[in-house]
């Protein structure tokens, strides 16, 4: 390979570690494990409206936050009861949230957004600012035969 195109390989290269790196992680498990979805948001959570959503579901979301409490009426039905802050508090601003007891069917791309103003109760409004991305996959382990 020539120099030249040996320092774009690099450059590409550095890139998507960049881009894996800041926002972006991926993540396996297995089913009935609990998995922690990071996110990072400003410190501030003073009127912090907090979403998590996985963009193939439609309308619902996977976790919502807001008025200073989660909100379970507009969770979509299959994250019900398994989606909780994994920080109570949201010490430094971590708005990262665990799903627990995972299923295949928790397999997909959630978004954590975040957005300092009021969004109404009912209402789906422009969606905040997209703080990170989360690829999860969930498979069976390998199996072992002796």
């Amino acid at each position: 390979m020539d120099s030249s195109k040996f320092g774009w390989v690099i450059i590409i290269w550095m890139l998507s570690v960049y881009v894996g790196c800041h926002g972006e992680t991926n993540i396996t498990a297995e089913p009935g494990q609990n998995v922690t979805l990071p996110c990072r948001a400003p410190n501030s959570s003073e009127n912090l409206v907090l979403l998590w959503t996985r963009p193939d579901l439609g309308p619902d979301y996977v976790f919502v936050y807001r008025d200073n409490q989660p909100d379970p009426d507009s969770q979509h039905p299959s994250f019900r009861e398994r989606v909780e802050l994994k920080d109570s508090q949201m010490k430094d601003g971590d708005v990262s949230v665990t799903l627990k007891d995972v299923t295949f069917t928790d397999t997909g791309t959630y978004e954590c957004r975040v957005t300092q103003s009021q969004i109404k109760r009912k209402k789906r409004a422009p969606e905040p600012d997209l703080i990170s991305t989360v690829h999860l996959r969930v498979s069976a382990g390998e199996c072992v035969f002796v």
